[in-house]
């Protein structure tokens, strides 16, 4: 006689970590310190001693107060019900204001209780999904750009970490009325990752005041064609969807976009459209796994590429992973390059392959563990966030 199946869980509580003291360098004109939080973890603990945990792109403070909103609508949940749970939390704040703060902060509880589904059932996040079509991806190491001479330093070690891909980023590129200086950046860019490997350019126009339109773009994207360049990302002001088709017709390289838009209902517009070749958003921020999929459902009806925006952490990692298991043509996810959070904070590193690859792993949830004691150099209260 089989025992029954364990079909619900009380969700008992509601934990957040703000990630300080080592957040990565992010390119913003307002300059984001080591010391400031960029990134916040999020607890989901059960009363059958499962936890799970999620990710949060957004500051620290604001993850802490959107938990306190959130927290009387989670408690007492089942939290073998990711969707549904998710959803509950979204139709019952649309008043408070769509897409900002709380959709990001659900995006953390969503990953965290698809990791207490998997760990309640012995699968992997991805095997729940819509199963596993690849067990490792190609990882890009994502770098912030500099001047033409320094950018070799900044790429060596990654090269010689065995990373094959890469997306170079913000900096000075387009910030200044210098076509010249650009393609220099792009060119030291590509002569210190070889020919080979692919090179990925992000401008980062959701800068403060970005100072360029479509021409720039267009004549921007010719010459990153001249390099080999496999996608021109965040080319054009993250709500000029009009610029966006144009530049998507006629670029010789892939438009790729959306890590700034949250919720499927924001991406419908620019799919209907036309306007990315390859859309990416950022599944800490639009919703959680729940919402992620969606939209790449969406995509993949439009022929449009998903490839998901992970300027996070090991646990957004670990979900850009999980996910990328379960879409056919994912072949390849962000990571950041040098990133604390995400190199140092879980039990297990990640490690490529020798050819450069990220394994997924086949594990129950997320597939990762966070190691209490790195985790207690960047967050007060490390163990209360984790204690259930």
């Amino acid at each position: 006689m089989t025992a029954a199946p364990l079909s619900n869980i009380k969700i008992t509580g509601l934990r957040v970590a703000p990630l300080l003291g080592e957040s990565p360098m992010g390119g913003w004109s307002h300059e984001i310190k080591a010391q400031d939080s960029v990134h916040a973890l999020i607890a989901v603990h059960t009363d059958a001693g499962i936890s799970g945990f999620g990710s949060v792109f957004t500051d620290g403070r604001l993850v802490e107060a959107g938990a306190a909103v959130l927290a009387p609508l989670v408690m007492g949940e089942n939290a073998l019900e990711p969707a549904r749970v998710a959803e509950k939390l979204h139709q019952n704040t649309f008043w408070m204001g769509r897409g900002g703060t709380l959709t990001h902060v659900i995006s953390g509880i969503d990953i965290a209780l698809w990791d207490i589904l998997g760990k309640a059932t012995g699968l992997s996040v991805g095997r729940l999904l819509h199963g596993r079509h690849r067990d490792r991806v190609q990882p890009y190491c994502s770098v912030l750009m500099d001047e033409p001479e320094r950018m070799a330093g900044i790429l060596a070690p990654h090269v010689e970490a065995g990373f094959r891909a890469f997306k170079i980023g913000w900096g000075p590129f387009g910030r200044r009325d210098d076509a010249r200086k650009d393609e220099a950046i792009i060119r030291a860019a590509r002569a210190a990752i070889g020919p080979e490997a692919k090179l990925l350019v992000d401008p980062g126009a959701s800068d403060a005041y970005w100072p360029n339109g479509l021409k720039w773009a267009l004549n921007t994207a010719r010459m990153l064609a001249d390099h080999n360049v496999g996608w021109f990302e965040e080319a054009l002001r993250p709500d000029a969807i009009d610029d966006f088709v144009d530049l998507r017709r006629q670029s010789p390289v892939p438009i790729a976009g959306g890590e700034v838009l949250t919720r499927r209902q924001a991406f419908l517009p620019f799919l209907m459209r036309g306007a990315f070749d390859i859309v990416q958003p950022d599944v800490t921020k639009v919703g959680g796994i729940s919402e992620q999929r969606r939209i790449i459902a969406m995509a993949q009806d439009f022929g449009v590429k998903y490839i998901g925006h992970g300027w996070n952490t090991a646990l957004g990692l670990a979900a850009d992973l999980q996910i990328a298991a379960s879409v056919p043509d994912c072949d390849l996810v962000e990571y950041i390059g040098g990133s604390a959070y995400v190199d140092r904070l879980t039990t297990r590193p990640f490690r490529l392959d020798g050819e450069g690859y990220l394994a997924i792993p086949d594990l129950p949830g997320l597939g990762i563990d966070i190691d209490p004691g790195l985790l207690r150099r960047y967050t007060p209260d490390a163990d209360g966030f984790l204690r259930p």
